[in-house]
């Protein structure tokens, strides 16, 4: 504290015990410096403390990650027209409503760590175009789009491996050089559910 606040502080505290919270509140508050509670109100965002104690791998992964996720949505939208087969069309519904969530919850973050949030959906579309592992591009996404029944559903499966294994690479390395430790568990939940689902889509491939 500074010599010239501390007195009145010291007058407060003497006075009564919810005298000395107002004060202690106000001075937290008041204090110009104290600018990350600000940005922390939402529900997805990190509280003021979290959200000094992350870094550019943090970062990286956040902006990374949401067009990744957005393209996994877009390829598993397909799947209701396009797919032939009831099994392809369960795995891509739970694959987007996995995904949407931890968007949210990474928007939070980078908009609570004054990051750009990134505004597409991979290759293409938008200003975030990048060479994300298993990112697929637009031809790739368009014979996608073309493809019906059968063929479709071998297609869908065969790319979504692909896009699955690039989101455990940049897990990994959020989990090795990452900071911030909801970023760290999510990239841990992500190896651990997008793993499980290669296993599936390589034995329904098999069959």
């Amino acid at each position: 504290m500074n010599t010239n606040r501390s007195m009145p502080r010291r007058a407060a505290l003497a006075a009564t015990a919810a005298a000395a919270a107002l004060v202690l509140a106000a001075c937290g508050s008041n204090d110009s410096t104290n600018t990350a509670g600000a940005t922390a109100a939402t529900t997805t965002a990190p509280a003021s403390m979290e959200a000094n104690q992350h870094n550019q791998a943090d970062v990286t992964f956040a902006q990374g990650m949401i067009p990744h996720h957005r393209q996994a949505i877009v390829m598993s939208d397909m799947v209701e027209s396009h797919g032939a087969s009831r099994e392809v069309k369960e795995l891509a519904e739970r694959i987007k409503k996995a995904q949407k969530p931890e968007i949210d919850t990474m928007t939070g973050w980078l908009k609570a760590w004054g990051e750009k949030v990134p505004t597409g959906f991979g290759m293409g579309h938008g200003d975030d175009d990048s060479g994300m592992p298993g990112m697929m591009g637009d031809r790739d996404v368009n014979r996608l789009g073309n493809a019906k029944g059968n063929a479709f559903d071998t297609m869908f499966l065969t790319m979504m491996i692909e896009h699955h294994e690039g989101a455990i690479d940049m897990a990994k390395t959020e989990k090795e050089q990452g900071a911030y430790g909801p970023a760290k568990a999510l990239a841990d939940s992500i190896i651990t559910s997008q793993t499980a689902e290669i296993a599936q889509m390589r034995t329904m491939l098999a069959g």
